[in-house]
């Protein structure tokens, strides 16, 4: 006995019929279809949907564009950034951001002058996946803009693509108005090795924003400055515990020796987070000294903490 082939799906051509169906609903459905085929020729038929005049469908069309991939999409995905509707606008931008195909950044450049500010930051947002070289010009520019959350993702941009010649325009957005475009400009750093990078972390360890504090003492862990384990050391005393379990895990990373004391006493902070971050970086220098306090602790009442006190013991031998 044979079978015929099992057809999973209507065709593009019959759903591009249900396309113009006077209710919304079936014209919604039938944009699911087309997502559901997987067909490059559903593109353009899905990408018209974004012009119907119900929002409910446009929104569906938004989504489904986040199923194909390509500068056909991303001219599509366009329509739908600047709609009237923001659940529209919202799910373009979500789907922008989707993309992977290099050629996908093309129609997108212009958006970055947009008059939106949501724009702007949503074509950034979708160039920082993109990673196209010329994406680094459109992401300084934008460092100046008047919008943080576009300064936000312009240092996306640069940051993904470790551009070491953007290094000084990321270092001055250390110095931001705005907390969240610090926070944002001293993680990006994590891919220089330059003294300056250093330089910058070390000084963000002292920002008035706990949030900027905590990235830069994550930040100075990654990238391996061992000249910073002083300036972490000074902050083990930092009244936010989430900048403490940062400044921490980096000395362990450092294997910051001089610092074993300091991070021991952490052992017996009151925030379970902390003392488990404690006991894994002694685990991580791994130095004799770190036998005594580690035995303290032992029976600590958190299993996590128990788990990494007998992992740094096992490691100290």
């Amino acid at each position: 006995m044979t079978f015929e082939p099992f057809e999973a799906f209507s065709d593009v051509e019959d759903l591009a019929g249900k396309l113009r169906d006077p209710d919304p609903s079936v014209r919604r459905v039938a944009v699911m279809e087309l997502a559901d085929t997987a067909d490059p020729e559903a593109v353009a038929l899905v990408g018209g949907a974004l012009k119907d005049g119900s929002a409910e469908v446009r929104l569906q069309a938004a989504i489904a564009l986040g199923e194909f991939d390509g500068a056909e999409t991303a001219a599509c995905l366009v329509v739908g950034l600047v709609d009237d509707d923001p659940r529209v606008a919202r799910a373009a931008a979500d789907s922008l951001a989707e993309l992977k195909d290099p050629v996908a950044a093309d129609p997108v450049f212009p958006l970055v002058e947009h008059e939106r500010p949501f724009v702007r930051a949503a074509a950034l947002r979708a160039l920082k996946e993109l990673r196209r070289r010329e994406s680094l010009a459109h992401g300084l520019r934008a460092l100046d803009d008047p919008d943080a959350h576009v300064r936000i993702e312009a240092i996306g941009v640069i940051g993904y693509l470790k551009a070491e010649e953007a290094l000084p325009a990321l270092i001055a957005s250390g110095k931001d108005e705005v907390p969240e475009v610090r926070r944002t400009a001293v993680g990006a750093l994590a891919f220089a090795r330059s003294s300056h990078a250093g330089e910058a972390l070390m000084r963000a360890l002292d920002d008035e924003d706990w949030s900027v504090r905590e990235v830069a003492a994550e930040m100075l862990g990654k990238t391996g400055v061992t000249r910073a384990v002083a300036p972490l050391m000074a902050r083990m005393d930092d009244r936010d515990w989430q900048v403490r379990v940062k400044v921490v895990r980096s000395l362990g990373q450092l294997h910051a020796v001089e610092a074993v004391p300091l991070i021991a006493a952490a052992l017996g902070e009151e925030v379970s987070n902390l003392r488990k971050e404690a006991a894994a970086a002694l685990g991580e220098i791994a130095h004799p000294s770190s036998r005594p306090y580690l035995e303290r602790y032992a029976d600590d009442p958190d299993p996590d903490v128990r788990k990494n006190v007998r992992w740094a013991l096992g490691r100290i031998g």
